[in-house]
């Protein structure tokens, strides 16, 4: 059993037990999130696909870290102008334990 979840713009697939890192959302650690906009639900029945999301479907699971990602450099330059810039990025994520998948 799977799906496949929006959080942030961007699409996650998730299964019961799976750690997954998401963009950082406002929750404390332990606290349970549930996701509604489900895009794409499989189960023992089959597969169901949402146009564009899936009827009473929601996605539960549990807070357990919040952090960086690794760090990303952006280096700009232009040649023979002397104009150089250095920049580096972290991405805030926070980790989420796929609790239970319900659908309809």
């Amino acid at each position: 059993m799977y799906a496949i979840f929006r959080s942030g713009d961007k699409q996650f697939r998730a299964e019961p037990g799976q750690i997954v890192k998401i963009p950082s959302l406002d929750a404390e650690v332990g606290d349970t999130v549930t996701f509604d906009q489900v895009l794409l639900a499989s189960t023992d029945d089959g597969v169901q696909v949402g146009a564009p999301l899936v009827d009473k479907a929601q996605v539960t699971g549990e807070v357990l870290e919040h952090g960086k990602g690794k760090k990303v450099i952006v280096f700009k330059w232009k040649r023979r102008k002397n104009y150089r810039k250095k920049q580096g990025h972290r991405q805030k994520f926070t980790a989420v334990r796929i609790g239970e998948i319900k659908v309809g």
